[in-house]
């Protein structure tokens, strides 16, 4: 046989063998994405602080920006107020003014954040460093004691000011003389019966005993000074500053004032030095430069800003500001710091260097009412929101001049920008602007708002009911015009900021919480309502803005970017999901109000209940123990309770998938009101 012969043979082997094994090749299989995946970035985090139901701690929750997830929580103190990180992002420290609730403990929490991982890891050693709310016990030597029948009449050498009739007295070291001496006979712990100057009376079941001095008593009725710490503030990597609201003539306190400034001893775990304010001070913020150099505390109380050295919290300048002062920001270049009166309405530029008020030929009046300052380093900018007359201001961190023209390095007004007017007016109606985010890379500014609606324009809740209508209003930020959002809300042209499953879909408002209404005047001894209705932050790579909504109990997670795949909702500005905080304590009627379902029927996807309720519009519940062949499918399912229909007697509630329509069938399940969450009450950028 020839070699072409034979190679033509093999050549058509090999052929009918590849023809044969064809239908076992491995073919790669494309799978479609339906759905925008998770930004594949670098770690990043942003923290969020939430308030509990009185008496019970609150929480703070760590979110991983690229995977829109929260990634670990942990409690912190009753009633958390404000956050601060330190400059390495390696700690993040929670003041609480937990006295405002009796029995309950001012304190600092603080946390390691949770390490960049693929999954829930959760939130790091936590630690307390606690207010010295409980002071030492009054102590008194004993000049002299004796006894009528079981009267026992003991004098001081020095008054015990916390000594009150019915309070315990503990008489200690009393020596009878005598042969034998008895060192033990008056020893013990008494209810007072009589109290009147260094002498006190009180009854002893012993009886007989004979005169006697000497000794020690003491009455330990617990000192309770309450600090009601309401900021926190750092530019270092070893020390953390507390402000201290105060309390002036605590009830049961031995300290005339409590307004003060601590620094926390954070490799201890100890509040060290801690510098008490004149009385009435109460300070409410505070703005440490850059360098570390100065620690500038803002003074509510009297109208005063007092520069503190860092390292020992003297006092190295107090410097009259204005009415009310609420906020204050320090320049990046450590040459000025701006403070926010709310009581006049100024933007006050104070050199760091003099330690004066710079004056300033440009207006810069923001009216009364404003409520906070963001600092902007990439485009020095200073932003400043005035909820009571729906305005922004805009302001370049330089530029002005002073009374006589000459260039003094002071802010000048960019632009005001009245959100209830012009084109594409954010809220024509009006609305209360509380808070600014601005992207790091100079493109875009961010306005957190709400509006108060007296008759709800949201058909989940109802137009017979009062709501809340959270906004996100985009800025271009070299025009400071508004921007179209993907999606808007239908009264605003504002990212609206509630989505489905955690809200019935189409919702935009939510019912008001009363915790969650901000006062006028903060004053935290006076109210535990949110310092922050609303509150947003950037992430530090600009890819995503959050805005947490304490009415609503949750946090809107924005996403600022378009995504690399071409599948999904990957527009930049869009609403991407509302992140949970965990669910608080149930503190209201109806949380315990569980509806006994006796029949159901579902039209168009809309599920109507008969049972007895007290349910109200824009409630969770969990139904269950549904035995009907049709009401079998929705046992698990959590449910919102919309207003259309809602009665003593009947619930309705929008049916998740798709089911055709069910008449009127008779069951015996249940429907469980749900806690509602925490109330997200603070943001903090991390790393």
């Amino acid at each position: 046989m020839s070699f072409r012969r034979v190679g033509w043979i093999a050549a058509i082997a090999l052929a009918t063998l590849l023809e044969l094994s064809c239908g076992q090749v491995y073919r790669p299989v494309v799978i479609p994405v339906n759905t925008t995946p998770p930004n594949p970035a670098n770690f990043h985090a942003v923290f969020g602080i939430s308030a509990n139901a009185p008496f019970n701690p609150g929480t703070a929750l760590q979110i991983d920006v690229s995977g829109d997830s929260n990634i670990g929580e942990a409690n912190m103190g009753v009633n958390p107020t404000h956050a601060a990180i330190l400059s390495n992002h390696s700690r993040v420290f929670v003041a609480s003014a937990g006295s405002f609730y009796q029995g309950d403990a001012d304190v600092v929490t603080a946390f390691f954040p949770a390490a960049a991982s693929s999954s829930a890891t959760g939130l790091g050693t936590v630690t307390s460093f606690p207010l010295p709310n409980v002071g030492a016990n009054q102590a008194s030597g004993i000049l002299s004691v004796s006894e009528s029948g079981n009267v026992v009449t003991m004098t001081g050498s020095a008054p015990l000011i916390n000594a009150q009739v019915g309070t315990l007295i503990v008489v200690s070291g009393v020596v009878i003389s005598g042969n034998p001496p008895n060192p033990t006979a008056y020893d013990g712990s008494f209810p007072i019966s009589s109290v009147s100057g260094n002498t006190i009376q009180y009854v002893n079941s012993v009886i007989g005993l004979s005169a006697a001095s000497g000794g020690t008593a003491t009455v330990p009725v617990p000192l309770f000074c309450r600090y009601f710490p309401d900021f926190v503030s750092t530019s270092q990597t070893n020390s953390v500053y507390v402000a201290n609201f105060g309390e002036e003539n605590g009830a049961h306190c031995n300290l005339s004032s409590t307004d003060s400034v601590g620094v926390l001893n954070i490799t201890q775990g100890t509040i060290g030095t801690i510098a008490y304010l004149t009385p009435g001070s109460r300070p409410v913020a505070m703005a440490e430069t850059p360098n570390s150099q100065n620690l500038y505390v803002v003074n509510q109380g009297n109208n005063t800003v007092i520069n503190l050295s860092p390292t020992d919290l003297s006092t190295m300048a107090t410097i009259p500001v204005g009415s009310t002062p609420v906020w204050a920001v320090a320049r990046a270049d450590n040459q000025r710091v701006y403070v926010l009166t709310q009581g006049d309405g100024k933007l006050v530029p104070i050199d760091t260097v003099s330690n004066t008020v710079l004056p300033s030929q440009t207006n810069l009046s923001v009216g009364a009412g404003a409520n906070f300052i963001l600092y902007d380093p990439h485009l020095n900018r200073i932003y400043v929101t005035n909820p009571a007359t729906s305005t922004v201001y805009v302001f370049s961190a330089t530029g002005g001049v002073d009374l006589g023209s000459t260039p003094n390095d002071t802010p000048t007004l960019l632009k005001a920008i009245d959100l209830t007017a012009g084109p594409n007016a954010p809220c024509p109606n009006g609305c209360s602007p509380v808070s600014v985010a601005a992207l790091p890379d100079g493109s875009r500014f961010y306005v957190a708002s709400y509006q108060n609606q007296v008759n709800c324009s949201d058909p989940i809740i109802g137009s017979s009911a009062t709501c809340i209508v959270p906004m996100l209003t985009v800025f271009d930020a070299p025009a400071m015009t508004v921007k179209a959002a993907t999606s808007s809300l239908p009264v605003s042209p504002s990212i609206p900021l509630l989505t489905s499953p955690q809200f019935a879909a189409s919702q935009f408002a939510v019912p008001p919480v009363a915790s969650c209404v901000a006062d006028a005047t903060y004053a935290p001894d006076t109210s535990n309502h949110a310092r922050f209705r609303m509150f947003t932050t950037a992430a530090a790579d600009g890819s995503h803005v959050y805005v947490s909504i304490c009415d609503a109990g949750s946090i809107a997670d924005i996403t600022t970017t378009t995504n690399t795949v071409a599948t999904g909702s990957n527009a930049p500005d869009t609403l991407v999901t509302n992140i949970v905080p965990p669910f608080g304590a149930c503190a209201t009627a109806t949380c315990s109000t569980v509806a006994t379902i006796s029949a159901f029927q579902i039209a168009s996807n809309v599920i109507t209940f008969t049972g007895a309720n007290g349910f109200i519009a824009g409630q969770k519940i969990a139904i269950s123990g549904m035995t009907s062949s049709a009401g079998a499918a929705l046992n698990g399912l959590t449910l919102t309770v919309l207003s259309a229909g809602l009665s003593p007697s009947t619930f309705v509630c929008s049916f998740p998938g798709t089911t055709g329509d069910v008449s009127n069938t008779t069951d015996n399940g249940k429907a469980v009101p749900i806690p509602p969450p925490q109330s997200p009450v603070f943001l903090l950028t991390g790393q």
